[in-house]
């Protein structure tokens, strides 16, 4: 009986690897129909700038479409300043001018989502952290460690996230 139970098991298995093969193969298939949407990235993104990248550079284009829906215009964002888009978790700043960056909303001290971006630093109200907006990195406790950094892609005056 045992034996036979490896044998189901192996037979299980197998079956199973056969499936995903079968799976991988059909998508990987250069004979394959694509889905509209399989064929906008593949042609999309040949170029060394992924969809997606961080683009702080002033003057640097870009010929992809943005990455995902825009979070706001250039204009909105103040020079040493920010704005949190708590939809998104998102914090963007712009440490000098044309130079944007974004960080995780989510306080690493016991995860409350900041509130404000104000005198410099982003600050959370539970329980007082505060972050430097040039790189999120921690100018008062009891957070731990810098925000994470976010991926955002600014072309023009749109700034958009991803």
């Amino acid at each position: 009986m045992s034996r036979a139970g490896r044998t189901s098991r192996r037979a299980v298995i197998a079956a199973g690897a056969g499936a995903l093969a079968a799976g991988c193969t059909k998508y990987g298939d250069e004979g394959a129909q694509p889905e509209p949407s399989d064929t906008a990235p593949s042609s999309a993104s040949p170029s060394g700038s992924a969809p997606g990248g961080k683009s702080s550079a002033p003057g640097a284009e870009k010929s992809t479409p943005p990455a995902g829906p825009e979070l706001a215009k250039t204009s909105d964002i103040p020079v040493g300043g920010g704005k949190v888009f708590k939809d998104e978790k998102v914090v963007v700043t712009q440490p000098e001018r044309g130079d944007f960056r974004a960080f995780s909303a989510v306080c690493t001290h016991q995860g409350c989502t900041v509130s404000e971006v104000a005198g410099g630093t982003i600050n959370c109200p539970c329980h007082g952290s505060k972050y430097r907006v040039a790189d999120a990195s921690v100018a008062g406790g009891p957070a731990p460690r810098p925000l994470p950094p976010q991926k955002i892609t600014v072309s023009g005056n749109s700034i958009t996230l991803g």
